[in-house]
């Protein structure tokens, strides 16, 4: 396809779980759509997820987006492989430059457009990450994953914006929990070491000072003042900034940590503009980003001119 020539009625900016729903709902709603990822979607470091509905069984992260780019397929559809680095409009058009893997330009233009771009992480010193992830040893996601880490023993570090609440929330799954400071001043106010002591939260007030991994697989603190302390799982809670640099081009409404203001239909503050998934202010889930992809491509496609069919025979 001519990229460069071709007016799209949406430019889907991110083909995790969110952005690739989104275009499957597009398209079978026989919009004309571009699907632009550049390849590092969070989903593919879930070994397992057990609670997205429908998989009993659980089901891996990259086998579930390899599933979602095959339904995409059926419907026309696909992934261009690139990154959109600037977003503009222009004549009354979405401009966007894409960067393609190999460095080549080109220029896609759309009515609408809707980013599914998720987050950045901060960095955390764990040693052997990818495979400290892999094996469950670190995971991401209290809420995703709790029930399955019930009575296990359990590290957690403090994030910025809520310090001691995924510790205490972890305290539903074990009676095993401590929690871990990041910093060399911490993070933890005396009302909240009350909340803690009272459910009996092991507080470490020494910062961290990097995690490594015993040969079976177990993350072991270490600490500033020299200590170590060996668990069965650690949640690094891991700082996180979202990836809306081309909405805020646009001048869109934004709330903490960046994330995207949208209302109850995921529109952003720039009229054609939508949001989806972990880039939006919410609950960071792939259910929720795959239920506002269905939000988002219903409306987008009420919205835009109606596309009536002109006889030609409908897909078995």
């Amino acid at each position: 396809m001519d990229t460069h020539h071709t007016v799209f009625d949406t430019l889907i900016v991110g083909g995790g779980p969110g952005g690739l729903s989104a275009a499957i709902y597009l398209r079978r709603f026989t919009r004309n759509v571009a699907l632009v990822d550049k390849g590092n979607s969070r989903l593919g470091w879930i070994p397992v997820s057990h609670n997205y509905p429908g998989f009993p069984d659980g089901i891996n992260g990259k086998l579930l987006l390899d599933q979602l780019r095959c339904q995409l397929g059926r419907y026309g559809g696909h992934v261009i492989p690139g990154e959109i680095t600037n977003l503009r409009i222009e004549d009354g058009l979405f401009v966007g430059d894409c960067v393609s893997p190999e460095g080549d330009l080109t220029t896609m233009r759309a009515h609408t457009v809707l980013l599914a771009t998720g987050v950045a992480d901060a960095g955390m010193p764990v040693e052997r990450w990818d495979e400290a992830v892999a094996s469950g040893a670190v995971r991401l996601c209290p809420v995703c994953d709790g029930f399955d880490v019930i009575d296990k023993r359990i590290a957690v570090a403090t994030s910025e914006v809520n310090p001691v609440g995924h510790a205490l929330f972890m305290r539903t799954f074990s009676t095993d929990v401590l929690l871990f400071e990041r910093a060399d001043e911490s993070a933890v106010n005396e009302d909240e070491a009350r909340q803690l002591a009272a459910a009996n939260v092991r507080h470490i007030s020494s910062p961290l000072a990097g995690v490594t991994l015993t040969d079976d697989l177990k993350p072991v603190l270490h600490t500033r003042d020299g200590e170590d302390y060996q668990c069965d799982v650690f949640y690094p809670m891991l700082g996180q900034t979202a990836r809306s640099n081309l909405a805020a081009l646009l001048g869109a409404e934004t709330a903490e940590c960046d994330t995207l203001v949208v209302d109850d239909h995921c529109r952003t503050s720039v009229p054609g503009l939508y949001a989806i998934g972990d880039v939006t202010r919410g609950l960071n889930q792939i259910a929720v980003a795959t239920g506002q992809a269905a939000i988002a491509a219903t409306t987008i496609h009420n919205t835009l001119p109606w596309a009536l069919r002109t006889g030609a025979t409908a897909p078995a």
